[in-house]
This record gives C-alpha cells, structure tokens and sequence, in this order.
C-alpha cells in the first residue's frame, strides 16, 4: 500500500533586511565608490592623527592658532604636496624661504592604512577584472585629490616674527620701526596647490600599485598571473624589509628618549621623521651616501652625529658626503650600520626565497633580488630628501644677524641604487642556496634545481 503524503513542503517566513533576496542590491559603481571613500578617510585620518601626536611632542600645540594650519601642512607634505614660506617686514623687507622635506612616519602610516584599506574588498576574488581595478584605483585617485586640495587650502597660516637677538642689543624690530615701517613682521607659509596635486597624484598611485606588488593575496588580472611569481615574494621581501628597519629605529629611538633625556624631542622624530633616518640608515649601510650642508642656527633635529657631519662643509661646494666613513669618523658605533645592513638584506632575500616556487632556481633569485632592492631603493632614498632655506633681507640685501639658515641633505640616488643592486644579487644568490632545503610552495625538482 502506497501511503499519500498530504502535508506541503516546509516555506521559510519571507526574509528581511538589507540581505534580503528581493532587496535590489547596490549598484556596482556606489559600492566601488564607497569602498574608496573608506580607503581615503580612513589614510587622511592615520596621517592625522601621527602628525598631530608628533607635533604635540614638538610642542606645536603652542602656537598662537597655528595649530590645524601647521597640521594641515604636514599631511599635506606627507603625501608629497609643498610648501613655501613667505614673510613680510614692511615695504622694504621680507622673509624668503622654501622648505621641502616629507615626514615619513607620517606618510607610511597613511600608505599602509590607505593599501590596505584599499585590498581589503578584493580578499575574497581569486582574480581581478582589470576594468573594476581601474574602477577601484580612479575612485580612490579623484577621492583623494580632492581631499589633498581641501587640505591645501587650510595649509597657510602667519606667525609673528620676534627679531629680538639678545639682551645686551638692541631688537631688529626696534631698528626696522627707525629705519623703515616695519615694525610688526611675519613669516608664514603657503601650499603650492599645482605641484602638490601633481606629486600628490603620483604618491596615491604609486601605493595603489605597490600595495598591489606587495600583497600576496589579492588578485591579479588575468593577463599578469604569470608575472606574479617573479614579483610579488621580492617586492612582499622589500617592505618587510623597509618595515624592519623602521622597527630598528623605533627600538633605538625609545632606548634614547628613556636613557638619553629630550623624551619630547624624541618622540616628535619618532612620530614624524623615523623612516628618514632609518631608510638613511639602510642606504649608508649597504655602501650608499648622501650629500649636504647645515648652515646658520637651525639644523636637522636627528640625529646628532649627521648634524655634525653636514655642518663639516667638506668639499669644495661647501656639501659634506654622508657615508659608513663620514659617519664612523664622528661615531665609531655607526660601523655597525654595516653587518646590521647585510643581516636584514639576507633575512629578506631569504623570505622572499622560501616564498617563491621552487622551480626558481638561486641566480634567478638573485636577479629578481637585485632588481627589487635597486628600485626600492630608487624609491625610497629621493623621499629622505631635505631642503629647507629661510633668510631675512632689507632691501633684498643680505641676511640679518644670523636669522638666515639652510639645511641640505640630498641622497646620490644612483650610487645607493647601484650599490642596492650589487646588494640584492649577492644575498639572493646566498638565500636561494640557503632555502633549497626549505620548504617552497610546489614541489622541490630533482637534484635541488
């Protein structure tokens, strides 16, 4: 006998809520445009928030209503924008100056938060359609250019300028009222708004597409899958080893602020200026230098033995060479920037061995090594630069009483590109031997490839 089931079939209750199936769901381009409005508030406020607990340390917070200007700036030059500084001293005087530096704790703090930020949508794809990257990377481009130009316009500000130069002389002010009517001067500073959407454009795109290089999970277009093996282990290696250096850096700079007294002073580098001295570090390490010069009463707030190295005037431009010799003659401890430098180059080029497939055979390795470090290099060392220059004149005629300044500190970006190479193509080989025995991913070919 056949029994009959008259029951019906179990019917869920009808969903609710945004997930809902009869709910239509987002359009494409407002969730890409959404995704990349997450990307670029959450890199301008890591940047503003670094620069303004470095600026309280520097004791910024002081200024008479300067404070959001001067923060303004320095986000501003974090992301590669600039800044000139202006003055005024009457009708016959003025301040010229220029200033181009980037505080680079600063902006690879908004690089890492704004990358990853920026991946964080891609995670679940196996592979990227090259029309939604370029989607993703224009939204986060035109976003963020729009919030550079709102920063510039709050980038300017005046300050007052006290010229008094000592108890026992009489105040510039005093003298510029007698002479000519200048007795209440300034000195302020401008955005540049040309160049620095210019550059700024470069900055965001350049960490799109090294966020991209880095990471070993997002996807790729189809077309440059078979690129990635090569790629993505040196350049992932690359920042791990940049990021060491930065880590080295802090280590050091915190036993300094807790032994060496300045904690303040300390933290306003740490905060602001750290991978500038520690990617320094990294290039003088493996054999590369810089040139530069201190003149007058200001001077690079990191670290000493570099002050006193620029301020030698050396050669006959009046530039000092910063290298392993120049810095050692100061301080005997700075020759350990070079077993320090061939330590951290071999762990990285060893990462990056252990992650490629095992088919990459040890001169392969060198070479995608060797490249990888030369152009991180090629990146990096041009971002330590500093020029600052800032002088008072009556007449367009002079500085006065010691009020000018300049600080230079330029990398020589082709001989520590040179030398990054050199570098890169002797501990890859070194790591693709040590890491035949490690486990790749992939099988290992015969005979050890």
């Amino acid at each position: 006998m056949v029994r009959v089931s008259t029951r019906l079939p179990h019917t869920p209750p009808p969903a609710t809520g945004p997930g809902a199936p009869g709910d239509a769901p987002a359009p494409a381009g407002l969730r890409i445009a959404g995704q990349a409005l997450a990307a670029v508030v959450a890199g301008y406020v890591a940047m503003g928030v670094t620069a303004a607990l470095g600026l309280w340390a520097a004791g910024a917070a002081d200024l008479p209503g300067g404070f959001a200007a001067v923060l303004a700036a320095v986000v501003v030059m974090a992301a590669g924008g600039q800044v000139e500084i202006v003055g005024s001293a009457g009708s016959l005087a003025g301040a010229q100056g220029e200033l181009t530096a980037m505080p680079l704790t600063v902006t690879l703090v908004g690089a890492l938060v704004t990358g990853a930020v920026f991946l964080r949508p891609l995670r679940h794809h196996a592979v990227a359609r090259t029309g939604d990257l370029a989607e993703r990377a224009a939204a986060v481009t035109v976003l963020w250019l729009a919030g550079l130009a709102g920063l510039s316009a709050v980038a300017r500000h005046d300050f007052p300028l006290d010229l008094g130069v000592g108890d026992s002389q009489e105040p510039l002010a005093d003298l510029f009222g007698e002479l000519i009517d200048a007795a209440d001067p300034s000195v302020g500073f401008r955005t540049l708004v040309g160049p620095t959407l210019g550059y700024g454009l470069l900055w965001i795109l350049g960490v799109l597409l090294v966020a991209l290089l880095v990471s070993r999970r997002s996807p790729l277009p189809a077309r440059l899958l078979r690129h990635q093996e090569a790629v993505r282990p040196a350049a992932s290696a690359m920042l791990l080893l940049l990021l060491a250096y930065v880590a080295l850096g802090l280590v050091v700079g915190l036993v300094v602020a807790a032994t060496k007294g300045h904690a303040a002073e300390t933290f306003a580098v740490l905060l602001l200026g750290l991978p500038n001295v520690s990617w320094l570090a990294l290039g003088v390490g493996i054999g590369g230098s810089w040139e530069g010069t201190v003149d007058g009463p200001f001077g690079l707030p990191m670290p000493q033995v570099l002050d006193a190295v620029l301020r030698q005037g050396g050669d006959g431009t009046g530039l000092s060479t910063v290298d392993l010799p120049s810095l050692a003659a100061q301080d005997a401890r700075a020759w350990w920037l070079l077993p320090i430098a061939a330590v951290l180059v071999l762990g990285a080029a060893f990462v990056a061995a252990v992650r490629s497939p095992a088919h990459v055979r040890p001169w392969q390795h060198a070479l995608h090594c060797g490249v990888a470090f030369a152009l991180t290099m090629l990146a990096v060392a041009p971002l330590t630069l500093v020029e600052a220059r800032f002088g008072l004149s009556v007449l367009g005629i002079g500085d006065l009483a010691g009020l000018g300044g300049e600080v230079v500190l330029r990398p020589q970006v082709w001989r520590t590109a040179g030398f990054a190479l050199l570098a890169g193509l002797v501990t890859g080989f070194l790591a693709g031997m040590l890491a035949t025995g490690v486990r790749h991913r992939g099988q290992v070919p015969p005979g050890g490839g």
